[in-house]
């Protein structure tokens, strides 16, 4: 089965992620519909997205099951199919949906340091996860309505996460804790133990994603070359398989196994990044086509008599979680169940694949 005829497949048996509640998980998948329609000019994507994300849309602008004052930086990342969707229909109910979330972000509490809280419920942290969730929606708001301080703010935001979660190597921690009050947390540096390679992923599809839609100029010059050396760790640290481990920074762990969705987005990454020279972007890209051919050789399976997209990470995180404590040791995300078809794992792949059919069409052309 090729690749896109799974995901044809799958979006067709796609159940809202939270019983059509708004929610990141949700928000992938559009983004890897939008990627797909993008690349290829297909139709079937566009509809898929409309059928998928319209239920959840009021006339008014409204999103359901969205509740703001929860300071959820979750609930952002699907703003952007909203942005996208506004200016290919021309829908007002669209952009009046994006302002709501553009409210609960100039609303949203911070760290003295300037950067968003992860949720309400996870006060004064800073996760790697947030700065997808939250600041391409925040640029990409920002170039469609003038808003440029907007723009100012979010290349702030990560320059400062950088900084807070580096470990070296281009390689950086899943969160910091700014009140030094979780157990995960350092109580020195405030930070998280180990490298999780999802918490990663997050981080360079921001990246590359906020670059894309920026001028290459001073502004953006250090963010640039600090992405570069993030993508250049990631090649140097991809394994044989084509594929990362679960726990980047300790590959040699027992039972640390090659995980889907943090794969695809490296993959993903490092197939749309504007690498800084040609001999990086040869490497670069090298290892974002060596990646995409090994999800889809290896990670489209025939199980419970359908196709379906194996080893992923369902969820991990940290501190306080459905009755358990989430350490950030690198055993701990060994721990988390595996699952098949998860939004998180698909809507990368999706992603990865929209760019090897752009690198297509690019040859052709």
């Amino acid at each position: 089965m090729k690749p896109t005829d799974y995901f044809d497949q799958f979006c067709i048996r796609y159940q809202a992620y939270k019983s059509g509640s708004w929610c990141y998980e949700d928000g992938c998948v559009y983004r890897g519909l939008e990627l797909l329609y993008q690349a290829t000019g297909e139709q079937r994507w566009l509809d898929h997205l409309l059928r998928l994300i319209d239920p959840q849309v009021g006339t008014d602008g409204s999103l359901a099951g969205y509740k703001p004052d929860e300071f959820n930086i979750d609930n952002i990342l699907p703003g952007r199919a909203l942005i996208f969707l506004d200016r290919h229909t021309g829908d007002p109910r669209y952009m009046a949906a994006a302002r709501r979330l553009i409210a609960q972000l100039d609303a949203h509490p911070r760290i003295p340091a300037g950067n968003y809280w992860h949720k309400k419920r996870y006060p004064s942290q800073v996760w790697l996860d947030g700065l997808y969730m939250g600041l391409p929606f925040q640029v990409e708001y920002a170039l469609a309505t003038g808003e440029t301080p907007r723009i100012a703010d979010a290349l702030q935001q990560m320059a400062t996460a950088l900084a807070l979660t580096q470990v070296g190597n281009g390689l950086y921690v899943h969160g910091y804790d700014d009140s030094r009050a979780e157990k995960w947390s350092d109580p020195v540096t405030g930070k998280s133990p180990a490298v999780w390679s999802r918490a990663m992923g997050w981080l360079a599809m921001a990246l590359v994603d906020i670059l894309a839609v920026l001028p290459n100029d001073q502004a953006t010059a250090t963010l640039r070359k600090q992405t570069r050396s993030i993508l250049l760790a990631l090649a140097e640290r991809q394994q044989a398989s084509g594929l990362w481990p679960q726990v980047l920074d300790a590959p040699d762990l027992e039972g640390n196994y090659d995980e889907t969705s943090a794969s695809a987005m490296f993959a993903y990454a490092l197939m749309r990044a504007d690498a800084a020279s040609p001999e990086d972007a040869a490497r670069i890209q090298a290892s974002g086509r060596k990646a995409t051919e090994a999800l889809v050789d290896t990670r489209l399976v025939q199980e419970d008599g359908k196709i379906q997209l194996v080893g992923i990470c369902q969820v991990a995180g940290l501190g306080p979680f459905n009755g358990r404590y989430r350490n950030g040791s690198a055993p701990y995300y060994l721990t988390e169940e595996v699952v098949a078809d998860d939004a998180k794992g698909v809507g990368p792949f999706m992603m990865a694949y929209a760019q090897t059919a752009i690198a297509i069409k690019d040859k052709a052309a």
